[in-house]
């Protein structure tokens, strides 16, 4: 892209004279002047700085939240663009958003309303209903010091379902304007050069052009190192627009889910295969975190608390790495190699995730711990599948993140519970199994005993829920 083309509040925008490693919030603070997006946190936690992207998907525009410090400024090629200073009409009336949140008293000091605003809006347009846990979840990624969200839930409520807004009746016309726009498929500035592949035979020639590049997925992880750490980062690629790692294929015994695909785009197939993991997710990460994010995009970074890589051991997840020479496939546990190590070679990119389906029998359920339930960094993952014939323990594939440099399964237990009832007693000599498995660490997030202690407790926790005569989950209160 010679210029990074978008729509600003409906208004067609071009900009090539700022640097790629801009993030989108420095570009509409500094360049666009639209102050009312926020910094706060910087790395995607408090929501002040919270957008709306329009992106054209069949024809229409989809719309969703995101965090504008994390986004480098080319990401928004081809997009709406939608701040805070958009929503109001020409006549200067409020936007029903806006207009609520006035009724419900709900803003005092007003340096985080914007960004719950903009986190409103998209669920304004996202016609889901005002259940209160579909309330507290559009608005979980927003902080606010002041007015302790009940009346900022109680503003969501009233615009669930309703009034009908000025961007009903406009969203055509931006989708269709969108549509005028060229895609671009690089940027430079300087020494910085960001490319944009739209395919994978593009992305290949990229990687070789430009061997040295950062990969960017969704930049949740990445995008620190711009807002945070002000990295001007000399070449990076994006993968967000290749289309053959955008796909989900489902199958009779498996779902694949491309690499470049959405935490938010894959929820429905976990929610519909495997709860328990659909609603980790939703605790990984806010919406506007996971409407960029990717479950590839975690594995990649081979994290020792990467929350999604225990439940794709446990599923006995394989993953396929795609180069111009061809592709191989390699369990997940053997991708992670150690800690921050992957088996990803130079030239090979994550093209798919692979998660067979539960088989008749099998129980699957994940759990995390942590210091606040959401959005935060976890302590320990625990994800298990369990097959049991005629009372007793078939397999159990019990894989732990935070416990060793890399997550992984525990062996000793697996072994040690093979052929025994699914039962309490089995459990007494739990904790001794786990510590044959690992030697956790110690710093600020837990001990090396409480991590131990912890694992052994969603262990049994998960014995007790899938031995209940309902299916339930039991929650500490």
């Amino acid at each position: 892209m010679s210029a990074v083309r978008f729509l600003l509040n409906g208004t067609p925008c071009s900009e090539d004279g700022a640097p790629p490693s801009m993030t989108v919030l420095d570009w509409l603070r500094t360049r666009a002047h639209l102050t009312g997006t926020k910094e706060g946190c910087a790395e995607g936690d408090c929501g002040a700085c919270t957008i709306v992207l329009g992106r054209r998907i069949d024809g229409s525009l989809q719309l969703r939240a995101v965090n504008s410090c994390l986004m480098m400024l080319p990401q928004i090629d081809n997009c709406a663009v939608l701040t805070v200073e958009g929503l109001a009409g020409p006549d200067g009336a409020l936007h029903p958003v806006q207009q609520a949140l006035v009724d419900a008293d709900a803003t005092q000091c007003g340096f985080c309303t914007p960004g719950f605003v903009m986190a409103m809006f998209a669920f304004h347009h996202g016609g889901e209903p005002a259940d209160t846990a579909i309330v507290h979840e559009a608005l979980a990624g927003n902080l606010c010091r002041c007015t302790g969200y009940r009346p900022i839930a109680a503003a969501c409520r009233r615009v669930a379902h309703g009034p009908a807004d000025r961007f009903v009746a406009e969203l055509p016309a931006l989708a269709d304007a969108l549509s005028a726009l060229p895609v671009g498929v690089d940027y430079h500035y300087g020494e910085q050069t960001f490319l944009a592949p739209r395919s994978l035979a593009a992305l290949f020639a990229a990687m070789v052009q430009v061997p040295d590049a950062i990969l960017l997925a969704g930049g949740t992880d990445l995008g620190l190192r711009i807002s945070k750490d002000r990295e001007a980062l000399p070449l990076v690629i994006s993968l967000e627009a290749v289309d053959e790692l955008r796909r989900i294929t489902p199958a009779a015994d498996a779902i694949e889910i491309g690499g470049a695909v959405t935490y938010t785009d894959a929820l429905p197939y976990l929610d519909r295969h495997f709860p328990s993991f659909g609603a980790l997710v939703r605790r990984i990460g806010s919406r506007q975190i996971r409407n960029l994010g990717t479950i590839a995009g975690n594995l990649a970074t081979a994290s020792p608390i990467g929350d999604t890589i225990p439940c794709l051991i446990a599923l006995d997840a394989t993953v396929t790495l795609a180069s111009r020479t061809g592709q191989r496939v390699l369990p997940v546990e053997s991708f992670v190699t150690g800690y921050r190590n992957s088996a990803l070679a130079a030239g090979e990119v994550i093209a798919a995730i692979r998660i067979p389906l539960l088989a008749a029998g099998q129980d699957f359920a994940a759990y995390k711990v942590c210091k606040r339930f959401d959005q935060d960094i976890s302590t320990v993952v625990a994800a298990f599948r369990l097959e049991r014939r005629g009372g007793k323990v078939a397999e159990l594939r019990a894989a732990f993140g935070g416990l060793a440099a890399r997550a992984m399964r525990a062996r000793n237990l697996e072994g040690a519970v093979k052929g025994r009832p699914w039962a309490p007693a089995w459990l007494a000599d739990i904790d001794a199994l786990l510590a044959r498995d690992f030697t956790p660490i110690a710093d600020h997030r837990g001990g090396a005993a409480y991590r131990l202690r912890a694992a052994a407790g969603l262990l049994r926790r998960f014995q007790l829920e899938t031995s209940l005569a309902e299916p339930m989950r039991v929650e500490a209160l």
